[in-house]
């Protein structure tokens, strides 16, 4: 939930800037969640080479959800990342 600007300014920012050579510099463990029907960020362009990248990933892949996962799957996406940081 945000304002337009932010959104606008959060796409600029994920589309324009290259990270992919921070992600082996990244140590401490990482818990990526993407779903295959993300509309803006492509899974096949994103979550295999970033979890690749990261010495400590792990992915969780999602079928059927939406980009925004954390929100219309709360449940799901919060007994996730606790069953993550309790590991």
């Amino acid at each position: 939930m945000g304002g337009a600007k932010a959104g606008y300014d959060g796409i600029v920012a994920f589309s324009q800037t290259d990270f992919t050579a921070d992600l082996p510099k990244i140590d401490i463990p990482v818990l990526l969640m993407h779903s295959r029907d993300d509309r803006i960020v492509p899974y096949e362009a994103a979550a295999p080479l970033a979890v690749k990248l990261l010495p400590n990933g792990i992915l969780k892949t999602y079928e059927g959800l939406p980009r925004g996962m954390p929100t219309t799957h709360a449940d799901l996406v919060n007994a996730e990342m606790l069953e993550f940081f309790r590991s």
